[in-house]
């Protein structure tokens, strides 16, 4: 079975950037288009960007041109590399594949805080 691990997270500034990973773990996985999200307190959540298995990439209107989402198929992982940071960022960020018949039972995330 696959599991993904995101990390990556923590606190930083407004206008600061951040790197999360998702790691790809166990005996199975699969090749698909993989997507993060987040959830901020007392939010539903929300897609944030998607990367299909040839690399072509997707993001949502709030982080268009300040998000970057990228694979590497070879070590199993999804990066999500955030520049511009702002406070309406902060969440918790999650990663899975995008296809609902792909996902995974959704892990603990990292935390991304943004604050002066």
């Amino acid at each position: 079975q696959l599991q993904l691990v995101e990390s990556g997270g923590g606190l930083v500034q407004p206008g600061g950037s951040l790197r999360l990973s998702c790691a790809a773990s166990g005996s199975i996985f699969s090749i698909n288009a993989m997507g993060w999200y987040r959830q901020a307190p007392g939010k539903e959540r929300e897609w944030v960007a998607a990367i299909t298995r040839n690399g072509d990439t997707t993001y949502a209107h709030s982080v268009k041109g300040r998000f970057t989402i990228s694979r590497d198929n070879t070590k199993n992982t999804a990066n999500l590399l955030m520049n511009s940071l702002k406070i309406e960022d902060t969440a918790v960020y999650y990663c899975n594949f995008l296809n609902p018949s792909s996902r995974v039972s959704w892990g603990q995330g990292t935390q991304v805080t943004v604050s002066s």
